[in-house]
């Protein structure tokens, strides 16, 4: 019995080691997109951040339409246009 055990624990030492470097090698193929994936998901987190909180962007919207309302109604058309885009891209998908 222990000696079928000692086989076994020594069989998983070698494929923890061997599973650990297929990691490493398979790591340092995707080292180059760390970075871009890392803004991708800032860039997520902050949508999140303003689909979680609409009082923030709604609040800055009035601000913005108060001081500079041309700039306010061509945002609006922007993201409106936006919105309907979305809407039908998702329609379809």
């Amino acid at each position: 019995m222990s000696q079928s055990l000692e086989t076994l624990l020594e069989r998983q030492r070698v494929l923890q080691a061997q599973a650990a470097k297929e990691r490493r090698g398979f790591s340092s193929h995707f080292a180059a997109l760390k970075k871009p994936f890392s803004w991708a998901d800032k860039g997520l987190e902050a949508v999140q951040f303003l689909k979680s909180s609409p009082i923030l962007w709604t609040s800055a919207f009035a601000v913005l339409a108060h001081f500079k309302p041309k700039l306010a109604s061509k945002v609006l058309a922007l993201g409106w246009g936006a919105m309907k885009l979305v809407k039908t891209a998702k329609s379809i998908l």
